[in-house]
């Protein structure tokens, strides 16, 4: 069910209304949009008869038949943006949010090397992995929490927002600390206890595609996140597994119109893993871009034929220089803004 609110509805008014809906034993998800608030019901298994309907600055109540209730446009028309504390940065806003940085963590030296080089060209976000997920158990695993620590001190020295990857409540418990985003990688998309407690952090989610998940997968992974009562989701596309041999994944750029018909939710494309080719990266960057996505998520490494983890699939930073000079000249013909080098670097370049 959801309670759609009057324009001109007050804070108590909407308080009031949520009173009503937890008393009777639902949960209310008061969602603000650009023009009225909506409260989504969840917990209900049918029609709920509350009488909201007669309540002080109620406009309606309609019956949402999609099985994804706080995803979805029903909800909130109006597009959601993430935003930062204490950042200008945000993730569905008119800028394109720049996510990059290594596949993962090895050292400080090389996590400082790429940073400084991502910062300077102008990506607000920095991505690193301090938990790896991999195929074989003898792969390079991730530095944990030291590879976080070495993170916070990236966010400190370049004023990066990190994004880094939980695989188990007990590595989000440490994401959330040092992080300013929680990941949830694609194998993990549909691990419905860790997006439980995902949805339950202080801190935004970054949920990707699954590497067989339909679009409707991929939006009830989401609601997992959301009917926890946090709302700040991002969602990313990072390419679904097919029978092309010519590429690692293959990128479906046609589920970012689609998420953006349904959902109100942001979505980034990841063409480094939706490739897993290092050629493929920047004319995939400037196709995601073309086709409405509200961001790009790439990996860079300074040294990419040495990297323990996805080599292959890391840009040069000379590379990304180039990805962000061509995809900030596309940017603009679908209103859309790239952001300038951050403070630190604008001022060195002046020296």
């Amino acid at each position: 069910m959801l309670v759609v609110m009057k324009a001109q509805a007050t804070e108590a008014e909407v308080r009031a209304v949520c009173q009503r809906i937890e008393g009777a034993g639902f949960r209310a998800h008061a969602i603000p949009g650009a023009q009225r608030t909506a409260i989504g019901i969840t917990g209900n298994q049918g029609a709920v008869e509350l009488g909201l309907e007669e309540m002080d600055g109620v406009a309606e109540v309609i019956r949402v038949s999609k099985p994804y209730k706080l995803v979805s446009r029903d909800v909130k028309d109006s597009n959601t943006v993430v935003s930062f504390p204490n950042s200008k940065a945000s993730i569905g806003g008119k800028e394109l949010a720049i996510v990059a940085g290594p596949c993962s963590i090895e050292n400080r030296e090389q996590a400082f090397a790429v940073a400084e080089r991502v910062a300077a060209a102008g990506a607000r976000f920095f991505r690193g992995g301090a938990y790896k997920p991999r195929t074989s158990p003898y792969s390079f695993q991730g530095l944990g929490e030291e590879g976080l620590k070495i993170m916070a001190e990236i966010r400190h020295q370049f004023g990066l927002i990190i994004i880094t990857e939980a695989v188990d409540a007990e590595s989000l418990e440490l994401v959330e600390k040092y992080g300013d985003m929680i990941q949830i990688g694609a194998r993990n998309m549909q691990n419905f206890s860790l997006l439980k407690r995902a949805g339950r952090a202080k801190k935004p989610v970054l949920l990707k595609r699954g590497i067989a998940a339909t679009l409707e997968e991929l939006l009830m992974a989401a609601e997992y996140v959301m009917s926890e009562g946090n709302y700040n989701v991002v969602l990313c596309e990072r390419g679904v597994r097919t029978f092309a041999d010519h590429t690692r994944n293959t990128l479906d750029l046609s589920v970012v119109p689609a998420v953006q018909r349904l959902s109100h939710l942001p979505i980034l494309v990841d063409p480094s893993h939706g490739t897993g080719k290092r050629n493929k990266v920047l004319p995939l960057s400037r196709a995601a871009v073309a086709v409405g996505a509200d961001g790009l998520m790439i990996e860079v490494h300074h040294d990419p034929d040495r990297a323990l983890s996805d080599g292959q699939q890391s840009l040069f930073p000379d590379q990304f220089d180039q990805l962000m000079h061509e995809v900030s000249q596309i940017a603009p013909v679908l209103g859309r803004s790239m952001s300038a080098p951050l403070n630190h670097f604008a001022a060195k370049s002046a020296d």
